[in-house]
């Protein structure tokens, strides 16, 4: 079984989010923390997390990528347990019977998303579409030749595991949106 840990190659999650992530921590697609937001109306390091971060669950920080790693089911229902423990704390879930089948339901998400080998690292890009948040995930490869992660821009090889965005900026996506 493999799941999703949040990875920091540098400390740009620290500058990026409001909070970051804590490397190696269990993560999740973590969209359901904008489900009563209006996208369009979210500005700086929130605009950030929406467009590009995963949810590091015991830390409840953000994180840009996820790398995925091998797991046991003991892990797994660990951070089912987790994030149905940060659903009631921190989201406001009435209780644990509640907010299992939600924790549930990420985390076999977040699994989903573990179709590469272990080491892979994944990242996201949300945005709205038709009315609805449509998420694209990419796995970043190392380069030819390199064995390990090191820093952030010794690899890079993209696999598009849905539709790209071709006018994806990272640089754009700590900016404000430009009014006409």
């Amino acid at each position: 079984m493999k799941l999703l840990r949040t990875i920091a190659l540098d400390p740009s999650d620290t500058f990026v989010f409001d909070a970051a992530a804590e490397p190696g921590d269990w993560a999740v697609s973590g969209a359901f923390r904008f489900y009563d937001r209006d996208p369009a109306a979210l500005t700086g390091k929130d605009r950030t997390a929406f467009r590009g971060g995963f949810l590091g669950v015991q830390s409840w920080g953000w994180s840009t990528l996820v790398q995925i790693v091998p797991a046991t089911e003991d892990d797994r229902r660990a951070l089912v347990e987790l994030l149905a423990g940060q659903l009631v704390d921190k989201f406001g879930a009435p209780d644990f019977a509640t907010a299992r089948p939600a924790a549930e339901e990420e985390v076999a998400f977040a699994e989903s998303l573990c179709t590469h080998p272990i080491s892979s690292l994944i990242a996201v890009h949300r945005a709205v579409s038709d009315g609805e948040v449509r998420e694209s995930f990419r796995r970043l490869q190392l380069k030819e030749g390199q064995d390990r992660h090191s820093k952030a821009f010794s690899f890079m090889e993209i696999d598009d595991d849905t539709e790209a965005d071709h006018q994806l900026s990272l640089a754009d996506m700590t900016l404000e949106p430009r009014r006409r």
